[in-house]
């Protein structure tokens, strides 16, 4: 049975609070699971929907899946559509809602992949999670809305170019593997995707993503605001401090967040934090 008249069998009604678009086309299903390099991985799902994703990763591992989906009312589609598969465990709960230990503990501390197709209006806060909470997680290949995966993608000095953009370089490296027509989806949104992979990898850049994610975060705060501006609203710096660091690692005093490369962000934290000045 196709997933189509499999929802309208259950009577399912798709809910906008939860961004629900489901993916129909078997090619971009397939598509999606190759750009992850899944090889029996584990892997967390995240948005289930009716399931179409979910069976296809668990057919390229045999290592164990784990499905989450904030829509109970899908409970009786997902058991019809994937109720046979063994290494698949479904969890239904908000994933921002899940306490990192629990998540940690589901896959026994064991390296995961994370594959989703993403709600879009949620899209940043789940890859923030996924990134400030210490899981042993490999990659991570979701579907975005096309103007996010811009900005995981961008370049310095772009109107894309943000904090998730240094964050994401400062942790690893990011792919944006292809563009995703709107007439691929159930019901079709308003927008075009894409689909992005990031690879995580340790780089040693002298700080720890702790204490950096913050200050990066604060510089790009009021993108309208200078540089110097963001820092001295939201740290305990002197104007004149600031400027000094700067002249020292020759960055223009009057630049905004969206200029400087990461090498610059990592050299003015620990030159501005080297004697351990708090945030307010």
């Amino acid at each position: 049975m196709d997933i189509k008249t499999m929802l309208k069998e259950n009577n399912f009604e798709f809910k906008h609070k939860f961004g629900q678009n489901f993916i129909t086309d078997t090619n971009l299903l397939k598509a999606i699971v190759a750009d992850s390099n899944i090889s029996d991985d584990c892997v967390l799902e995240i948005g289930a929907g009716a399931g179409t994703l979910t069976k296809e990763i668990c057919q390229k591992t045999s290592e164990k899946v784990v499905a989450v989906e904030i829509d109970k009312k899908l409970k009786p589609i997902l058991e019809q559509n994937l109720g046979n598969i063994k290494n698949l465990e479904i969890i239904f709960d908000d994933i921002l809602k899940i306490p990192p230990q629990k998540l940690k503990e589901i896959f026994k501390n064991k390296p995961f992949k994370v594959v989703a197709n993403l709600p879009y209006y949620i899209s940043t806060p789940i890859i923030f999670y996924l990134l400030e909470n210490n899981f042993n997680i490999k990659s991570i290949t979701v579907m975005l809305q096309l103007e996010v995966a811009k900005r995981l993608t961008a370049q310095v000095g772009t109107k894309d170019y943000g904090a998730l953009t240094i964050l994401l370089n400062f942790l690893g490296e990011v792919f944006l593997t292809r563009k995703v027509p709107r007439t691929l989806f159930v019901p079709q949104p308003n927008v075009d995707s894409a689909i992005v992979r990031i690879e995580l990898k340790e780089k040693d850049f002298g700080v720890s993503f702790e204490e950096f994610s913050p200050f990066v975060k604060a510089c790009f705060a009021m993108r309208r605001k200078t540089l110097e501006n963001n820092i001295i609203s939201a740290f305990k710096i002197s104007r004149e401090q600031f400027k000094t660091t700067c002249l020292n690692l020759n960055i223009n005093t009057n630049t905004r967040a969206e200029n400087l490369n990461i090498f610059e962000f990592v050299s003015l934290f620990k030159e501005l934090f080297k004697n351990n000045t708090k945030k307010e």
